[in-house]
């Protein structure tokens, strides 16, 4: 009987912990077939495929290619939910209230003229697993997730280095 009961409480706790991880998943998922709304996701295997991401013009050496490509390597994928013309306010709120039981740590917050943006992380053993950016004003609503294994450091470069969707965001509010 005790052993029943174990068994049971291991399997809440694990029901409980996948959920947390699914919680922006099922947003996605609620929205993603409606028409007013824009998704994009990037698979890894496409960003084994760098160079459609880095930035043109500069003359980088091979050293500093290889060293972003390895970086880009790390991303795991991206996934971006937007959408115009509606209030992104509303939508913003309900992607908050489905983080509230999660385990994300706020990085930035950033409110003017009617917007918030709010960068969020999610960390294990010490490395960013996802960066999530949810972004709301009365005229439009953006939520994008980077998946991968990074450190701080790590996006900070992706930030600067690379027009991944996004990061020009996060490189911003880094400076400010």
């Amino acid at each position: 009987m005790k052993k029943m009961i174990l068994l049971f409480t291991m399997l809440l706790i694990f029901s409980g912990l996948r959920a947390q991880d699914d919680a922006i998943v099922k947003f996605f998922s609620k929205y993603m077939e409606d028409d007013r709304f824009s998704r994009v996701y990037i698979s890894p295997k496409m960003m084994q495929m760098a160079g459609g991401f880095l930035k043109s013009g500069g003359a980088e050496t091979d050293k500093e290619a290889k060293e972003l490509g390895e970086l880009i390597s790390k991303v795991r994928g991206i996934r971006i939910l937007s959408a115009e013309k509606l209030d992104g306010h509303l939508l913003y709120k309900e992607a908050m209230g489905t983080l509230t039981k999660n385990k994300y740590e706020e990085l930035m917050d950033v409110a003017e003229k009617g917007s918030n943006i709010k960068f969020m992380v999610r960390e294990e053993n010490g490395r960013v697993m996802e960066l999530l950016m949810i972004s709301g004003s009365k005229d439009g609503f953006t939520l994008l997730s980077l998946l991968g294994n990074f450190t701080y450091k790590d996006l900070n470069i992706l930030a600067d280095k690379t027009t991944i969707p996004g990061m020009q965001e996060y490189g911003k509010g880094g400076k400010k």
